[in-house]
Order: C-alpha cells, then structure tokens, then sequence
C-alpha cells in the first residue's frame, strides 16, 4: 500500500484530480456538518473556520446540525455571532441522534447583569429551520462544484440530503443536487488503524449507522475520511485554553472545553482535522491512504479496501507532522475575530 505525501510540488495534481480541487484562487465555500454539543472538538473546529474565514481562505456558507437539541443549533449561532457572522444561516435535524443538552449548550442560557453573555437569536424564535432544506436551499445558489461539505458528527443530514426530493429550491433530487454542486465531502469518521491491537468503533458512525452506510455507499463525489487515529494522536493542549484565549473575559469556545472537562486535559482535535485538510490541501500537514471505498459493516465498523479508482481516500499522519499541526490549530482557533481588532 502507498502512502502520498501532500507536498506542493504535487498537491495540486492530487487534490484537484482525485479529490476534486486545488489551491483555491478565491476562498473556499464551506458547509459545516455538526454535532455540536457531544463533544468539545467540535466547537474548537467551528472557531478554525472562522479564523480561515478571517485570512480569506474559506467562507462558511450554513453550519447544519445533527444533534437532536435546539441549543445545540443556538450555540452554534453564538459562536458565529462571537465572530461577528450571525447571519451565516443554521439548520437542525429533526428526530435525529443524541438529544440531551451535554455539558456545555447551557451557556446561550447564561445571563450577565439581564444580558446573555454569548448572544445568539435561534432560541426563542419561531422555528429553526430544518437541516436538510437549508442544505438543499445553500447548494441549490452556489456555483456547479464550489462547495466542500465538512461534516464532523453524524451522517443523519446528509443521508436525509441524498434522499430530499425536487422543491421549490431545486428541480433536482438530492443525489443529483449534490453530484452537481459539491465537489468534496471531508468527513471526521470511522477508524482505519487498530487502536492497541483492537477495531475501534468511531462514535460518528456508530450513533447512526444506517446513515453512515448510505454516505459511504452512495455519496456521488470524493470523500476524504479522517479516522479516529488521526485526532485522538493530535491533543489540543489544555494551556492554550488558559493563555491564549484570555485576550477577551468570556470565549465561548474556551469557556465550552473548561466545561467539558475541567481542565487541565488535551483534548484531540478529530473535527479539526476535517476542516484543516479541506481548505489548506496544498499545506503538506497529512499524508493519504491509495484510492478505495470505504464500507460500513453493521456493527459500525468502518473497512477500507483499495480499488485503483476509487472516490476515496482516508487521512495518515506523517512521522514528526503532529507539532507543526497543533501549531496551525493553536494559531487559529485561538485568532481574535476581525471585528475586536478593528480601533
């Protein structure tokens, strides 16, 4: 089996032929995915993007949520408005997975002196709107493969995108929608490297695994898997939380990992991964598996197998990469927004 190396030299070859795009000439339009609220990656993940956003790599189109808990769908409307992006449109899965509120969506309840400490405006409006009719409304405006789907938690949004039917928004069903816009799906799921001598069964994936099994098996463009192996071996060190976070009294995403685990503890950054590789494909950060499939078995169990010309590919750490890699996500998750730096 051959590993491939991002460097430069080759990167835009392997990326824009088998991934489907290059270094982008204009910033790369982003879906985020997400189960906000089970785990703290995923915030550090959507604090990433902005910072990227910031630079004028990426512009995050939606953020969709797949955990079940309206909250959830409110912290992620905090974070974008801490950024000062509140407009960025939201959706929620409807009887989708995991409902309970965790340990850190209570914070857009949290009041400072009669005003919420992290403004947000889903809560409390009439509806949040569903998932799977705000991905169908975002692709069907965007240019015919211009997006990049990052999806970080459960595959319940976009198994339901594949199955949408034509409306209003679209003439087209959602396989072909998705055909037709999306050029790359990067996906934190799964597991492809034994984890002390045993097969992980990545959460992602086993929380829904009739969804996880429709994505690997019918998505109609590239996948990129980042597998369990890769974030639990890249721990986001618990002192940047304390140090560079403290440039403003209250940072959701700070605030958010001390709740999840009081600290100190380096959390891994698995959803970071996801997004890293998908707008920096050209930084020589990961190394890639050979061209395959990936099948979901029923237990959860993710299997890739190689096949010459195969859509997918899975992401390998590189010998002496992780320092350079926690270096990027220190940087940029922990990045003032534009807007606080401005006099």
């Amino acid at each position: 089996m051959h590993t491939f190396i991002l460097r430069s030299t080759i990167a835009v070859t392997l990326l824009s032929g088998a991934l489907g795009f290059g270094v982008a000439a204009e910033p790369l339009k982003v879906i985020f995915d997400t189960d906000l609220g089970n785990d703290v990656d995923d915030a550090l993940a959507l604090a990433l993007i902005h910072a990227l956003q910031s630079r004028g790599e990426c512009q995050l189109l939606a953020v969709t949520v797949t955990k079940s808990q309206p909250r959830a769908a409110a912290f992620a409307d905090a974070i974008n408005t801490f950024y000062g992006r509140g407009d960025i449109p939201i959706g929620l899965i409807r009887d989708g997975p995991t409902p309970d509120i965790g340990k850190f969506l209570g914070l857009v309840d949290v009041m400072d002196e009669g005003r919420p400490r992290y403004p947000q405006d889903l809560l409390g409006s009439n509806e949040i709107p569903d998932a799977t009719a705000l991905l169908r409304r975002v692709l069907a405006a965007q240019p015919d493969g211009s997006v990049v789907i990052v999806q970080v938690g459960f595959s319940s949004n976009l198994a339901r995108l594949l199955d949408s039917k034509p409306d209003k928004v679209s003439d087209l069903p959602g396989a072909e929608l998705v055909r037709r816009k999306v050029r790359l799906l990067s996906m934190m799921a799964g597991a492809f490297t034994p984890i002390h001598g045993k097969t992980h069964l990545e959460f992602n994936v086993v929380k829904d695994i009739p969804s996880a099994r429709k994505v690997a098996s019918e998505w109609p463009t590239p996948i990129l898997w980042s597998g369990f192996e890769i974030g639990i071996s890249l721990p986001y060190p618990a002192s940047s939380i304390e140090r560079d976070f403290s440039w403003v009294p209250h940072h959701p995403v700070a605030e958010a990992y001390r709740l999840y685990q009081p600290p100190p503890h380096n959390r891994p950054t698995w959803d970071l991964t996801s997004v890293l590789v998908a707008v920096r494909p050209a930084h020589e950060y990961f190394a890639l598996s050979e061209p395959g499939r990936v099948t979901v078995l029923d237990n959860g169990e993710t299997r890739f197998d190689p096949v010459p010309d195969g859509t997918h590919r899975y992401l390998k750490l590189p010998a002496n990469a992780a320092p350079r890699i926690l270096e990027a996500f220190v940087n940029l998750c922990s990045q003032p927004p534009n807007h606080l730096l401005r006099p």
